[in-house]
């Protein structure tokens, strides 16, 4: 078997542990009575991401085989996830809140880990067998969404979306993950320098990177743009099953599956990938990160412009643009970072970039994007419309800055 073929299987393993509870957790907190504090576990999720990514990108750098801590990251996220839906399923659960909130916390922070060090093995094993990664890894990745796709799908089919049982189904998918990693070859690692700084030591040296006008550009926009990630993963399906409480929308696909109505993101996804050789090869990452973000304009403006009835059509046009939107920004900003970045701490610079995007950037997407909504409540009752053209016009103004601001170089590597 191929390599390309052993990380696509790795990649659908990998998202679809995630796809599993990621946007129908939410519904079993309400089921449970904590709706109050569905925000606290979705800006977890964030908040992991400020120390674990550049945490596991360290030990892979200079401690461990980078396989060997990946598979790890998946035992501890699927033991934890499986204590999750335990605990979950006790008649007290929701007086056991801060359990669950534990259980999820460390579950999440060696999931995220993960998340940026599975790009870093991906990408230093085509290189061994001699492949461009701009070339190969976006068909590699098509199947991480595809995975997504396939366990929300599962979620919402088995009747999952309000119990704990989708975390024990996302436990079961990453212990098979751990196995998986078994079966790969192992990352051939650089030889590390005999006199080390405290630096190089923990892994700082990363950091270093903010010095290039470019790349400290890069990752502040990255932050900005970060912010985008978590209003549309935690309040789009909030949305679509508010529509409930409308007659005429009752019944409705949009309301009573909106699961596989917002699975159509990860089915554009998978041909957006697909894409993004030619337009890194042709454009460069400027234009496509531009299009990433006039894509988020889009993404926001129609979701708030739509309706089940007759505004499903841009409804189905949102999902469709959040394939642009997410792959645009995040899979062609890893390869870019992979290419730029010295190779001595290519795990570390990308759990940097994971750091500023879905740490940085989500925790303050949480946070700020519940200020609108809680600015546009009244009576417990949201008045979406306004807050979807607030977000759109945020992406928007992101755009034009990063249209000014962003030089990038035309040397590969910077130091």
């Amino acid at each position: 078997m191929g390599i390309k073929v052993r990380l696509a299987i790795l990649n659908f393993v990998h998202m679809g542990a995630w796809g599993a509870y990621l946007v129908s957790m939410g519904n079993y907190f309400v089921k449970i009575g904590l709706v109050e504090r569905i925000g606290l576990f979705y800006a977890l999720i964030g908040i992991v991401c400020l120390f674990s990514p550049a945490i596991i990108g360290v030990i892979a750098d200079r401690y461990m085989q980078p396989v060997r801590l990946l598979g790890l990251c998946h035992l501890l996220c699927g033991g934890f996830m499986l204590l999750l839906a335990y605990v979950g399923s006790q008649p007290d659960a929701k007086e056991q809140f801060w359990t669950l909130y534990l259980l999820f916390f460390v579950s999440i922070s060696f999931y995220m880990g993960a998340y940026s060090l599975i790009l870093s093995v991906s990408y230093s094993l085509l290189e061994q067998e001699g492949l461009d990664t701009v070339i190969h890894f976006p068909p590699v990745r098509v199947f991480g969404s595809i995975g997504f796709v396939v366990l929300m799908w599962a979620n919402d089919l088995l009747d999952l979306s309000r119990s704990p049982n989708q975390f024990a189904l996302s436990g079961i998918v990453s212990l098979i993950f751990f196995a998986y990693t078994f079966t790969l070859p192992l990352c051939r690692k650089l030889k590390a320098p005999e006199k080390k700084s405290l630096v190089q030591v923990f892994g700082l040296d990363a950091f270093k990177l903010f010095k290039n006008r470019t790349l400290c550009i890069f990752f502040i926009f990255s932050a900005l743009l970060g912010i985008n990630l978590q209003i549309a993963n935690a309040y789009c399906t909030p949305y679509l099953q508010g529509f409930a409480s409308v007659a005429e929308y009752a019944d409705s696909f949009a309301v009573k599956h909106s699961n596989i109505l917002y699975s159509l993101s990860q089915m554009s996804e998978t041909l957006c990938i697909l894409l993004i050789p030619f337009f890194l090869k042709r454009y460069g990452i400027k234009a496509v990160m531009l299009l990433a973000m006039v894509a988020w304009v889009l993404r926001f403006f129609l979701i708030g412009e739509g309706n089940p009835g007759s505004g499903m059509w841009l409804l189905v046009l949102s999902m469709i643009v959040y394939g642009f939107a997410f792959d645009f920004y995040i899979v062609s900003s890893s390869i870019y970072i992979d290419q730029a970045a010295p190779k001595q701490i290519r795990s570390s610079a990308q759990g940097l970039f994971w750091m500023m995007a879905n740490g940085i950037g989500s925790t303050l997407g949480s946070f700020v994007a519940q200020l609108v909504i809680n600015h546009n409540t009244t009576d417990g009752v949201i008045d979406w419309y306004p807050c979807w053209m607030t977000f759109s016009l945020y992406a928007l103004v992101i755009a034009v800055a990063f249209f000014f601001m962003f030089k990038p170089q035309k040397t590969a590597q910077a130091v």
